[in-house]
């Protein structure tokens, strides 16, 4: 079970769904945005440390890579920072859909600057994931993108880089370990920069629903694990669709549970192009 990469996806499917409807909640308690986001990455970082045993123990001996894993890191700090406050303004299951944009990006900064083939069914793939944005956003013939919007897209861009730059290094590490280090830094550098203080952190914890709270914490680390594995063990081709699976499930959970009833046919809508975007560009 431990080496099979279904169980993986299975898992990672469980732990974003989690992690989307639960930190919407946790937004809608929030008396800071830095704060939060400094909160959920302790908590994550926390859950990594007993995780460790279970992977082979390895660092990279390479100076390089340090450096442009912390180079990467700066743009996993700008996502999660920007993330937060983009979800405290959208709904769960418009955000999950803004999150599928990076596998856009990487296409289009392959093609831009590393001279990347065009593959017509990667292209065709983007324009599906590009068009099921769109739809969402495109309501009595206008393209309407609030500020949350556009920090939510900004954040994804910043998640790409940070992906393009952070390119298998997962792979020279403890993995527990790997994902600590790019949890707890970025929790590290917006503590220090915004100036986040150990009293706003128990301010922010005593205004939290605690449950959404730990479990945003938990799944954060959980699920940045269980989906490297399941890449290692499995194809990216299969990986990737079946990932994907989570956003229409989330937009059903947000309708249910969260009263997101606001385009649900288009959401829904968009997620099956989603799903068929992700597929033409891992073939």
């Amino acid at each position: 079970m431990f080496s099979d990469w279904k169980f993986y996806v299975a898992l990672y499917i469980f732990f974003t769904i989690l992690f989307n409807q639960n930190y919407k909640i946790c937004t809608n308690h929030m008396t800071s945005s830095a704060s939060l986001t400094v909160l959920l990455e302790i908590i994550a970082s926390v859950i990594c440390i007993p995780l460790i045993p279970f992977f082979e123990f390895k660092f990279s001996n390479n100076i390089s890579v340090y450096i442009f894993l912390f180079i990467a890191i700066i743009f996993y700090t700008l996502h999660n920072r920007l993330s937060t406050i983009s979800r405290s303004g959208v709904e769960s299951s418009t955000y999950i859909i803004i999150k599928q944009l990076p596998s856009v990006f990487m296409i289009l900064i392959g093609i831009l600057f590393f001279k990347e083939p065009f593959i017509p069914n990667k292209i065709i793939g983007a324009f599906l994931i590009i068009f099921s944005n769109v739809l969402v956003f495109y309501r009595k013939g206008i393209l309407k993108i609030d500020r949350y919007v556009l920090l939510g897209i900004i954040a994804n861009i910043c998640m790409t880089i940070g992906m393009i730059i952070d390119v298998n290094y997962s792979n020279q590490f403890n993995l527990a370990i790997y994902v600590l280090f790019t949890i707890f830094t970025p929790a590290f550098i917006i503590f220090l920069i915004e100036h986040v203080k150990i009293k706003d952190l128990l301010l922010e914890y005593k205004y939290q629903n605690k449950s959404s709270l730990f479990i945003t914490g938990i799944c954060f680390s959980l699920m940045m694990i269980v989906k490297i594995k399941a890449y290692k063990l499995g194809n990216s081709s299969v990986v990737a669709p079946l990932s994907s699976l989570s956003v229409i499930l989330s937009i059903m959970l947000g309708f249910l549970f969260l009263n997101e009833r606001n385009n649900l046919l288009k959401k829904i809508i968009s997620s099956i192009l989603i799903l068929i975007g992700v597929f033409l560009i891992n073939l």
